[in-house]
């Protein structure tokens, strides 16, 4: 089983016939970074209606089972998810009611403060609020992955320690090897594997660094990584973005709050798109991790884990409600 923990791009036929091409039975999308309920509500119909429409390749997951069978099948699981609390709109019912629709997984808080708590750019992190608590656990009583990858050190630190489940990191990778706001401190990741969640590695080079340069050095970011807080924690979100364009990007960065200039994980340096890691252009290219992993001295057990057991462990103690 491969499972890829998040990508944020466009999807369309072609984008399901490369994710079949690198043997992914599950991948986590993007429905919503800022986007209200209702706007939320339009994107889950879209995907619906694209899911039927290519129901050869893909189909909408909602539990591990699905998940699965799609593998089985020859075809994707996809799991809705967002990068945002936004689609709830500070309503705690909201979130039982996105889980009725079919949302699996949803990011705290996007790359600006909200009520639940403190993005990873906040100058001063405030932590998770009373209501951040409240959202977690009807999260955790409904079924839906709780995910901190953009979401502050401290909330973050929070969060993990409120949630009754584990919980996901699904796109990010660890400050102590590459020094970049998105990326976790060692705290953070220590009080991850104490809980078993999982840290999808991200490719994205803005937070990869050196390590997005080649897909041996990537393996060694996932090596330090495992050797750091251990296999069963570590798993791939590679947060590809197939077929963005800078429009996409600045509605990322700068949404409805801001009329200046956002750079996200980017920098006034570095302001526009950056190009994708030439090894991992598609998702086709994740045919080639598992091969790259063993020779990088990972056993077949391990690699497995990595490319996806992990995740469908995490999946079914939280999407399953198992205990």
């Amino acid at each position: 089983m491969r499972i890829d923990g998040l990508q944020c791009g466009h999807f369309n036929r072609q984008a399901f016939e490369e994710l079949r091409a690198g043997g992914l039975g599950c991948v986590t999308n993007t429905i919503a970074v800022w986007e209200n309920a209702s706007e939320t509500m339009a994107a889950i119909g879209r995907w619906r209606h694209l899911a039927r429409e290519n129901a050869d390749l893909v189909t909408i997951a909602r539990t591990t089972a699905d998940i699965e069978a799609a593998d089985a099948s020859g075809r994707t699981a996809v799991l809705l998810g967002t990068q945002n609390s936004s689609p709830i709109e500070d309503r705690i019912d909201f979130v039982e009611l996105f889980h009725d629709m079919g949302l699996r997984v949803m990011q705290l808080t996007y790359n600006i403060q909200n009520a639940l708590g403190s993005s990873c750019y906040e100058p001063e992190d405030s932590g998770l609020t009373r209501f951040g608590r409240n959202v977690i656990a009807e999260m955790n009583r409904v079924g839906m992955v709780v995910d901190l990858s953009h979401v502050g050190d401290r909330t973050s630190y929070d969060a993990i320690l409120a949630s009754q489940r584990p919980v996901a990191i699904n796109h990010a990778n660890p400050r102590e090897l590459f020094d970049h706001a998105r990326n976790k401190r060692p705290e953070v990741l220590d009080a991850l594997a104490e809980h078993d969640g999982v840290l999808g590695l991200s490719m994205y080079p803005n937070i990869a660094g050196p390590y997005a340069d080649t897909l041996d050095k990537w393996c060694e970011l996932v090596a330090r990584t495992a050797e750091r807080i251990g296999v069963r924690h570590v798993g791939v979100g590679s947060d590809l973005g197939r077929f963005m364009t800078m429009t996409d990007l600045d509605w990322m960065r700068r949404g409805r709050w801001t009329h200046g200039p956002e750079y996200g994980a980017g920098s006034p340096d570095r302001p526009g798109m950056v190009e994708d890691p030439e090894w991992f252009t598609t998702s086709a290219d994740f045919a080639a991790i598992p091969g790259a992993l063993r020779a990088a001295g990972f056993s077949a057990e391990e690699t497995e884990a990595l490319c996806g057991g992990n995740w469908l462990r995490l999946y079914r103690e939280v999407i399953d409600l198992t205990s």
